[in-house]
């Protein structure tokens, strides 16, 4: 039997397990490879790994790991989990069961791309979601932003800090009469009407072509699309969960714990704030050290 298991080898996975196998326990972790930012081309804001390839900063961290006899890598994604605390059995995909006293889940989100031409293949170069990840590099351009709900205020206000030059499109939503007031007093033009389409050009512009005017050209398009937890293993636990704009998190306490004791949860699938590398790894940093706090006598 294993201390712990980890679902989910990303950023806040591995940081779990550094924690772990450092303090000699057992750890497994099970990876697909598919982390969430792997569309991008590089990972900002991220100390001592600025403007790093994401792919090459998990390449490097699984080299780092590789030197503690504790920590298993397995190339599986799991398909079930039973069990209580101190007796969790997990199957995999491979049809191999495994046992632990703890569990991380560290499984992630993915985006739902809207069903729009051209947006899934924009996605991670000419349409982002994220100014702080990428928005120094192009900071001073024309930007876009497709409105998705009330939150979007927030991001008006916010993108002040890289550009004065912002376009917000209103992509079928009925904006407020106020919000309406507040954009013209900014100065920031709202476009009305439906996306239907979206043509990049160059290294991060974007064209978007509207189904009530003439198209729209930006330099950088920001979007914010729903999100939906890469596994369902949460639901047939029974984890509690909160809402956030975009999706649904798993509830955690200050210690990473979950609704089910000796389920812990770390990274963009209990992150109910700003979604990031860091965040990923210091929720899996503490994951980690608190599964590990809990099993001693």
């Amino acid at each position: 039997m294993d201390d712990v298991i980890i679902i989910g080898g990303s950023f806040a996975g591995l940081a779990a397990a550094l924690q772990l196998g450092r303090a000699r326990r057992n750890v497994t972790v099970l990876d697909t490879g598919l982390q969430r930012n792997r569309f991008a081309g590089r990972s900002h804001g991220v100390l001592g790994h600025d403007h790093k390839p994401p792919s090459d900063i998990l390449a490097e961290a699984r080299q780092q790991l590789a030197r503690y006899p504790a920590i298993r890598m397995v190339n599986a994604r799991a398909d079930s989990i039973s069990g209580t605390i101190d007796n969790f059995s997990v199957l995999t995909g491979d049809g191999e069961s495994l046992s632990a006293r703890r569990l991380i889940l560290s499984y992630g989100v993915v985006d739902q791309m809207p069903d729009v031409p051209g947006f899934a293949e924009g996605w991670g170069t000419s349409i982002i979601p994220c100014p702080y990840c990428d928005g120094f590099e192009v900071a001073d351009q024309h930007w876009g932003l497709v409105w998705s709900g009330p939150q979007s205020m927030n991001q008006v206000r916010l993108f002040r800090d890289w550009t004065d030059t912002l376009t917000v499109l209103a992509d079928g939503h009925d904006i407020p009469p106020n919000i309406r007031a507040d954009l013209a007093g900014r100065r920031i033009p709202l476009v009305d009407g439906r996306i239907i389409g979206i043509a990049r050009h160059g290294s991060h512009g974007a064209t978007i072509k509207i189904d009530t005017g003439p198209d729209v050209a930006v330099d950088i398009l920001f979007a914010h699309p729903r999100t939906k937890p890469s596994a369902s293993l949460h639901d047939a636990l029974g984890l509690a969960t909160v809402n956030t704009p975009t999706g649904i998190a798993l509830k955690t306490d200050e210690r990473r714990e979950t609704s089910t004791p000796g389920i812990y949860a770390a990274g963009d699938l209990a992150n109910a704030g700003i979604p990031s590398v860091t965040t990923a790894t210091w929720q899996g940093a503490m994951a980690g050290i608190s599964a590990q706090q809990s099993m001693l006598v």
